[in-house]
Order: structure tokens, then sequence, then C-alpha cells
């Protein structure tokens, strides 16, 4: 069995989990993600707990198994607690701003870079060099923090650029003279 798909899943009081043949839609305060998952996986709900079982030990039912309670889980976290991801910039004179629902990037090239979030993602800039994606889609949040960071990733020789919180930048010793 797998390890993850074994686990029961409770449902917080706040959230409502509807099903209509393979597609789940999960209701809770901070929103509402819907997804349809693989038919062969059975997904059910009894009292506050949900439950995925697969038909066989097939090689491919095994993957779908865990896969299917790791998306329910963080579906059900999303709509209660809400995911957020921390990047920051490293570089003199590198800074960010926000102008509307726009993030502006400043980062060494000669223009401005200039990202609009998606419907029902936050860009928060607490200060110059500091940035926090919030939303309650776990795999949007973390593409659209993937697509802030490659504006400029992180370089070896200085560590110059945009980088998650806590990354650690493996650094590179320069040229030397002969």
């Amino acid at each position: 069995m797998s390890r993850v798909g074994k686990k029961l899943l409770e449902i917080p009081s706040d959230v409502t989990i509807k099903m209509n043949e393979n597609t789940v839609t999960v209701k809770g305060p901070k929103g509402e993600l819907t997804r349809t998952f693989h038919p062969d996986i059975t997904i059910s709900i009894e009292e506050n707990i949900l439950t995925v079982s697969r038909p066989s030990d097939h090689k491919d039912h095994r993957a779908l198994h865990g896969t299917t309670r790791s998306l329910l889980g963080n579906m059900v976290e999303g709509v209660s607690k809400g995911f957020e991801k921390g990047l920051e910039l490293v570089g003199v004179g590198y800074r960010a701003s926000k102008s509307g629902n726009k993030l502006i990037l400043n980062v060494g090239y000669s223009h401005p870079v200039e990202i609009t979030p998606e419907q029902g993602i936050e860009i928060e800039v607490p200060s110059q060099t500091k940035i926090i994606v919030k939303g309650t889609d776990k795999e949007r949040v973390g593409a659209i923090a993937s697509n802030i960071r490659a504006t400029r990733p992180p370089e070896p020789y200085k560590g110059k650029g945009v980088r998650y919180e806590g990354e650690f930048v493996r650094r590179k010793e320069g040229k030397t003279a002969k």
C-alpha cells in the first residue's frame, strides 16, 4: 500500500467538499478549488474523513493512489490556510515594488520587468528586497514564484539574483592571477 495514499484526510469544519464523478470541488474560507481526477481511483467521504482507494496493485494505480491523496490534501489545506512562497532579491540596486496589481522588478536590466499575477494569486512586497507570493493553489503559487525567480536566477560568483527564501547558493571561486 502507498504510505501517502492510505493516510486518512481529516476535513476541517469550515471546508465543504462536493464530488461529481471524477471532479472534486473544495470550498473554504480562502476560496474554491476544482480538480478532475483519474476515474480508476475511488474517493469517498464518511463523516469528516476523506479516503482514497485504488482498484488493484497495478503500477499505474499505485502511482495514482498517493498522488491523488496528496493533491486532495493540498486542496483542503489551500482553501483553509492558503500557501505562500517567499523570495529575496540579492544585489546592489536590485529592488521590487508594486504598482496596482503588477510586480515591478529592477534586477540589473536596462528596463524594469513587470509581472502580472494570475487571478487568485496575490503578490506582496513587504520591503524592497522581499517578495511574498500567496494563494490557495499550491501548484500555481510555486509556478508564479518560479517565474519571478527566472527573471534573474542567482549566479554562483557573487550570489546576485532572485532566490527563494532560505535557498543556499553554492559559490564558486573567481579567476586567479598566475
